[in-house]
């Protein structure tokens, strides 16, 4: 059915809406630590507020979407983080502001839940890695337009228009994503076994080790804007534009990989290898931390890509291996997985940052690398088992 590439364009919008926020914050680093005379630690605080508010409500989104509907969740949260943006922008303390973000993060999680979802029930299994890979190119997307745009709007109006500018993106897609997204053309999921996921031993291994790529992925593209800034003294805006080149360059990162998972039949072996380069990659940055930039802007260009490319292959690996149409509780778990990484790593990071870049950058290292092993412990999901509402392939004449 021709109408499933509409809801792939309306769900990587209204994802790209609340990216801009929850990946493109770093842009306006410097301007938050100017305006709001933050130190470092508090710095990564306020980074993290997005990550700790969604890490407290993608468990709830997830089960509410699999009860309700995809397009009913999306429009609500992104509207009501809408509103939490704006009420940032009044913000005149430290205090006000992390909870102002908090909201935001816990409403803007319903995208993030459900979004995936809704494409995982329209695409069938030979293209959900290249349709998922297409639906985590938002990310980089809203990124990358927030790391070009936010210094910008920081300077002409100051962090207020820039937190106003992020509040109208969610607003527009939840209008989007009232507008277009619709229900799968298949049964729905097994209500008395919605909690399921949350049982399964393989779900848990799966989230806990794919978010443990999450400490290079912060430390690479949360802190690079500050690293660049004040450890080797490069413009915040020509810093903001690498980060807004390294999310460019993750949107084709995304859609190879994904494509690249549905040509070898697995979804996890490719994670594992892309965690394996991570670890060298982001090893590299920690040892040319002091290096000349023609050194390190390559070897943090790189690291960027790799920790951006393995995002939409984890949740397909994990909707794949939820049984009984519970995607969106599967999501919903994983997602909350990777939350505990982005609520904490921020904070831990800025602090050991604070002393030493170089062995920030070498810490980060590890978790790719652990993680890449526990995923070792993972089956690989089945491709054709899953015939359900939400995790189903489209009926053949529909394809």
């Amino acid at each position: 059915m021709r109408y499933r590439w509409v809801i792939l364009a309306a769900g990587t919008l209204a994802q790209a809406s609340f990216s801009a926020l929850s990946v493109g914050l770093p842009a306006m680093a410097p301007a938050l630590r100017s305006n709001y005379d933050l130190s470092l630690g508090k710095t990564g605080v306020v980074l993290g507020a997005v990550g700790i508010g969604m890490l407290f409500t993608l468990l709830p989104w997830g089960f509410l979407a699999d009860r309700i509907s995809e397009q009913l969740v999306i429009a609500l949260g992104l509207a009501l983080a809408a509103a939490s943006l704006v009420l940032a922008g009044w913000t005149t303390s430290y205090a006000p502001l992390v909870l102002a973000l908090f909201a935001a993060g816990a409403f803007g999680a319903s995208v993030n839940a459900a979004s995936g979802r809704a494409v995982m029930g329209w695409f069938p299994v030979t293209q959900r890695g290249l349709a998922l890979g297409v639906r985590q190119t938002a990310i980089p997307i809203g990124g990358a337009a927030a790391a070009a745009g936010l210094p910008w709007l920081a300077d002409a109006g100051g962090t207020k228009l820039a937190f106003v500018v992020l509040g109208g993106s969610c607003f527009l897609g939840a209008v989007v994503a009232l507008a277009f997204i619709r229900t799968p053309p298949a049964p729905g999921a097994d209500l008395a076994n919605i909690t399921g996921p949350m049982r399964d031993l393989r779900m848990w291994i799966l989230g806990l080790g794919a978010g443990l790529y999450l400490t290079s992925q912060i430390a690479i593209t949360g802190f690079l804007v500050l690293f660049l800034h004040v450890h080797r003294g490069v413009s915040a805006h020509r810093a903001a534009l690498l980060l807004a080149g390294i999310n460019v360059l993750s949107i084709g990162a995304r859609i190879v990989s994904g494509r690249w998972s549905d040509h070898v039949h697995t979804r996890l072996r490719p994670i594992r290898q892309i965690g394996v380069a991570l670890t060298a990659a982001t090893a590299i940055v920690a040892v040319a931390t002091d290096a000349p930039l023609a050194l390190l802007i390559p070897a943090l260009v790189v690291a960027g890509c790799l920790s951006m490319a393995w995002n939409g292959l984890a949740i397909a690996a994990a909707a794949e291996t939820a049984s009984g149409g519970r995607v969106g509780a599967a999501i919903g778990l994983q997602q909350t997985l990777l939350g505990i990484l982005v609520a904490g790593v921020p904070p831990l990071f800025a602090v050991v940052a604070g002393s030493s870049w170089r062995l920030a950058f070498a810490l980060a290292a590890l978790g790719p690398a652990i993680g890449a092993a526990a995923l070792a412990w993972v089956p690989e999901p089945s491709r054709l088992r899953v015939q359900t509402r939400g995790t189903s392939a489209i009926p053949p004449a529909a394809r």
